[in-house]
């Protein structure tokens, strides 16, 4: 029994034994796979053989220490006991000195008794004084004893010897205890004075205090020397903590510098216009247009950037760009074809051009059609893609972009889609913005440029000024020594079209184009609209493999399933060979316009990746979504407060939503803002209506009407609607109706100048001052001021105007007058009085 209450032992009590924390040891035990409660637990042996083996270093390090303790302990105990004997030494020392210091007993004389029997009287006792002890140095001291003179009796004698002896015992102890004391302190010193007062014959006793030693001191001195060394485990633990702490908080700046660097990567995909990009890094867009401008590139607002524009403007603002994976899918990746398999298509020719400069009526002529009637206002608003059959079988594919200036987006892509620019430009007028910005994109997109001079049969037609104006602007004719190809043509009597087909088949016979048609569909989306019966509808060029009824496809975030293809009259199409335009139906939304067109395998690969990329454009719309600031605040404060203009846009295709927005967001200037907050394809809806109730927006609808719902709900609740055919028409009424939030300039007009020659005091009307007019015509309501030597005394409005005593609406100049200031009478003769209007002057928009 003895044995095994020996071997319970707790767990706290071998940590103590073992210099380790409590704690540790339960840890451990745990980890191991021991049932421990708590500290307080018993250990089994096989627990301790593995805390031994676990803790051996710690175990041994204990052992050491424990094992210096011993030692300090024993060298303490024999420095105690030799201490102790040099004490008995001294005390034995003390002892001979106090022998021989030790006075003698009192010596005593008896003298016997009369022998009669009468009673005899004892003899008085004379006592001798001690003599006064004067010590010197290492002088004995040698006090005198008592005389004794007369009889006493024996018994009396001997207790009064044990008395005394008694006291000189007790003298000799005090003498020791003395001497002890003063060979203890070492700074004791020797006075040599003399003793004033007698020799004390007792004194109290005091005990020599033994050294003794604090075991809570020493216990206290070894922790903390154990804590102190450095190789001891607290030590180590501590070391670890505090590499822990450093790793943790090295972390948390790798973590801090990671989002840091996080704030300045914008997450893109492959196309993102200009307003979205500026969002994203936070910066006004003017700035981003002015910083594109400065590198070389035309953009607008809504203008759609390809990734290596968006990576070169983002790195001049300090970010960094990372393109969305799941926007490049393995799936969609482009494979290169084998040379083997590619086969000549037909060229791909842009027509491109100023407005109202013929382009359309090219094409009309080329297809023995009449397109310009169709168009609104008679320009082109829409990108038109027309396949045409010239001589000797071969064909070509049209894109007719619009010329006007907010079709700059239009024009881009239609010059990224292009093998070949034809520019056209008016014998009657003059290269023009729009045609200058045309042959910046087809320089940009690196494609030849041919150059059709039309309107050549009208009077005032001048070819060589229009080759000298594109020789200013480096594009040089042929004839003047260049490398384009220039033909001079009529549209309207058709004069050179052929030789104009010409040079453009020879241009494509140069380029040798080429494509597979029997391969996976590549195309690009011309345009998008939302048609009441047949939904989402999108114009797609082909420009690789062929489309066919049926094929499961992805546009832009959307995905689709060919479900009918039209050619541009309307005629149903079975499939699409390379470099052919068909109108497809069959997607389920409106892909932008611009937004590659790939045909996958399955309409489930085009639903997984439809619905990854919608994902990510909510995600990246949200991080748009900006919150005004208090910095904004106070810069509106700053100019007066900010209005905006609120504007829903919806229109029949999405280039043409698109243009609008962009000329409408670029009328803003500090003072007025126009907000873009909706845009969409299709008609006007109910839920339109209701985002503009709202958010009190005005309703713009280009080329689309209301339904009845939308319209008696936009009535009910006063929302304005405003429908347009043509683009400018929309750009000048919403300008003016911004010109109309504008504040009015308000300023003064000096309209008459009097001096007062004399003042009248009038009981009812204070005083009057009699005015002679110098300049100008006073009237009854004009406000005036009184000026003083050049200073402004006051400002009021006139109580009452006299001419004589008859009250007059005004007086002209050169005439005399009476009037005076309403509660003021202070006048005095020589003032001037300044009459003056306030007037109002609408602000236009710069």
């Amino acid at each position: 029994m003895a044995e095994t209450k020996q071997k319970k032992v707790r767990i706290y009590k071998l940590a103590s034994e073992y210099n380790l924390s409590a704690e540790s040891l339960v840890e451990f035990l745990l980890e191991k796979g021991y049932k421990v409660k708590s500290h307080m637990s018993s250990l089994t042996e096989e627990m301790i053989v593995d805390i031994n083996e676990h803790f051996k270093k710690d175990i041994d390090k204990a052992a050491k220490h424990y094992q210096k303790l011993a030692e300090f302990n024993k060298k303490r105990e024999q420095k105690s006991k030799e201490e102790e004997a040099e004490t008995e030494e001294q005390v034995a020392e003390a002892e001979v000195e106090e022998k021989e210091e030790t006075p003698e007993p009192a010596e005593i004389k008896i003298v016997d008794a009369p022998a009669d029997k009468e009673k005899a009287k004892p003899e008085v006792v004379e006592e001798v004084p001690v003599e006064e002890v004067k010590p010197a140095v290492k002088e004995k001291k040698k006090p005198r004893g008592l005389k004794v003179v007369g009889k006493i009796d024996l018994a009396e004698a001997k207790e009064e010897e044990d008395k005394a002896e008694s006291k000189a015992k007790e003298q000799i102890e005090e003498t020791k205890e003395v001497k002890k004391k003063k060979r203890r302190r070492k700074s004791a010193k020797k006075t040599g004075e003399e003793l004033t007062e007698e020799l004390p014959v007792t004194k109290r006793k005091k005990r020599v205090k033994r050294f003794e030693i604090d075991q809570k001191e020493v216990e206290e001195t070894i922790r903390k020397t154990l804590l102190s060394m450095d190789d001891s485990a607290a030590t180590e633990r501590a070391s670890v903590r505090k590499k822990k702490r450093k790793d943790r908080e090295a972390k948390e700046e790798e973590i801090i510098e990671q989002k840091s660097l996080e704030q300045k990567k914008l997450k893109v995909n492959e196309y993102i216009a200009v307003n979205e990009l500026a969002n994203l890094m936070n910066v006004p867009v003017s700035d981003v247009i002015s910083k594109c401008i400065e590198l070389g590139l035309m953009v607008s607002i809504n203008q759609r950037l390809d990734l290596e524009t968006i990576t070169l403007v983002a790195d001049e603002f300090g970010f960094e760009v990372e393109l969305q994976e799941e926007y490049t899918s393995d799936v969609i990746e482009e494979v290169p074809d084998d040379p083997d398999t590619l086969m000549p298509r037909p060229p791909v020719v842009t027509i491109m051009g100023h407005v109202d400069h013929g382009k359309t009526s090219l094409l009309d002529y080329i297809r023995s059609s009449s397109v310009v009637a169709g168009e609104s206002g008679g320009i082109t608003q829409h990108i038109g893609a027309y396949k045409v059959n010239v001589s000797d079988g071969r064909q070509i594919t049209f894109l007719d972009t619009p010329g006007h200036e907010a079709f700059t987006a239009m024009r881009a892509r239609g010059a990224q889609l292009t093998d070949i620019v034809v520019l056209i430009v008016a014998a009657d007028d003059a290269v023009m913005p729009q045609t200058v910005e045309a042959i910046n994109h087809a320089l940009a997109a690196e494609v030849p440029i041919v150059i059709a001079i039309n309107k050549i049969d009208k009077p005032g037609a001048n070819a060589e000024k229009i080759k000298q104006q594109l020789a200013d602007r480096n594009v040089l004719v042929e004839e003047w020594g260049g490398k384009y190809q220039c033909v001079e043509i009529s549209a309207k009597t058709g004069d050179n079209i052929d030789q104009l087909l010409d040079t453009i088949l020879l241009e494509a016979e140069m380029l040798d184009l080429k494509a597979n048609p029997n391969r996976s569909t590549r195309g690009a989306v011309i345009e998008t609209e939302l048609d009441r019966g047949r939904g989402v509808t999108g114009t797609i060029l082909v420009q690789k493999g062929t489309l066919r009824i049926g094929d499961p496809f992805i546009a832009g975030i959307y995905q689709g399933k060919v479900r009918a293809m039209f050619d541009e009259r309307g005629k149903k199409v079975i499939e699409a060979q390379p470099s052919t335009p068909v109108l497809v139906l069959g997607f389920e939304g409106s892909p932008q316009a611009g937004d590659s067109y790939v045909v996958v395998e399955s309409d489930k690969i085009a639903r997984e990746i439809g619905m990854k990329r919608q994902r990510l454009k909510r995600e990246q719309d949200q991080k748009q979504v900006h919150h005004i600031t208090l910095d904004e605040i106070a810069k509106q404060i700053s100019i007066g407060g900010v209005k905006e203009l609120p504007l829903i846009v919806k229109g029949d295709v999405d280039g043409s939503v698109e243009a609008l927005s962009d000329s409408f967001m670029k009328l803003s200037t500090e003072e007025v803002i126009v907000r873009v907050i909706h845009t969409g394809v299709g008609g006007i809806s109910e839920s339109d209506v209701l985002l503009a109730t709202a958010s009190g927006a005005i309703i713009i609808g280009f080329h689309v009407r209301p339904n009845l719902n939308a319209r008696k709900l936009a009535e009910k609740d006063n929302v304005d609607i405003r429908l347009y055919n043509v683009i400018y028409d929309a750009i000048n009424e919403v300008k003016s109706a911004l010109e109309g939030l504008l504040a009015p300039v308000i300023s003064e007009e000096i309209v008459a100048t009097l001096e007062v020659r004399d003042t009248f005091k009038v009981p009812k009307f204070g005083t009057v001052a009699g005015c002679f007019v110098q300049e100008g015509k006073i009237s009854r309501n004009d406000k005036i001021r009184l000026v003083r030597d050049g200073i402004v005394v006051t400002e009021g409005e006139i109580g009452s105007l006299k001419r004589f005593k008859d009250d007059v609406r005004e007086v002209d100049a050169g005439y005399e007058c009476g009037l005076n200031i309403n509660g003021y009478n202070d006048i005095k003769v020589s003032d001037v009085i300044e009459a003056y209007k306030v007037v109002e002057t609408k602000q236009t928009l710069a």
